[in-house]
């Protein structure tokens, strides 16, 4: 098995940390992976992205030049990773922000409504963790319970009020992929 993921948006949404958790999640889940952070100029409101690569095999590169997915959190990151996902590949598309849709037929496209998942929830910062669980629902790269076992791992300021928000995130974006 092998996954070569990007998960793309703006800064603040969550996007590097969500490749973390990915990224963390996927090793202590006894497989091999990589993390490769990519930020704009700007630090909140720039553009941003990471690339994980989740494997049952050795690794040979980080970089990600034709992912088998991608999530895509805001408009800008669906023009410009789009046209590299690879045929057959997955596309999950917060589809609360981004308006567009793809013109692809060679894809398979799941449109997730993050934010307004997130905002019900309590928290719009937790969007990244629906697209997460819908992304991880649908491919099978890393189990559920250890993406969920994984987050105070990752994030150790985080109160146990905010752990569970975000389990009950990637419940939510999980229960999206049938």
């Amino acid at each position: 098995m092998y996954q070569g993921v990007i998960m793309a948006g703006f800064g603040g949404q969550g996007v590097v940390s969500g490749g973390i958790l990915m990224a963390y999640s996927g090793m202590m889940d006894n497989k091999h992976v990589t993390f490769f952070p990519a930020y704009g100029a700007e630090m909140r409101g720039g553009t941003a992205n990471c690339s994980v690569v989740i494997s049952t095999e050795e690794i040979a590169s980080p970089v990600v030049s034709f992912p088998d997915s991608i999530l895509v959190m805001n408009e800008p990151s669906l023009a410009k990773f789009e046209p590299k996902l690879r045929k057959g590949g997955l596309m999950f598309l917060n589809s609360t922000l981004v308006e567009s849709r793809s013109k692809r037929s060679d894809i398979e496209t799941f449109e997730i409504p993050a934010n307004d998942i997130a905002a019900e929830l309590g928290n719009v910062k937790c969007a990244n963790m629906v697209m997460i669980g819908a992304y991880i629902k649908k491919t099978g790269a890393i189990s559920i319970e250890m993406v969920k076992k994984s987050l105070g791992k990752v994030y150790v300021r985080a109160n146990e009020k905010i752990l569970e928000m975000n389990r009950k995130a990637i419940d939510r974006g999980a229960a999206l992929i049938k």
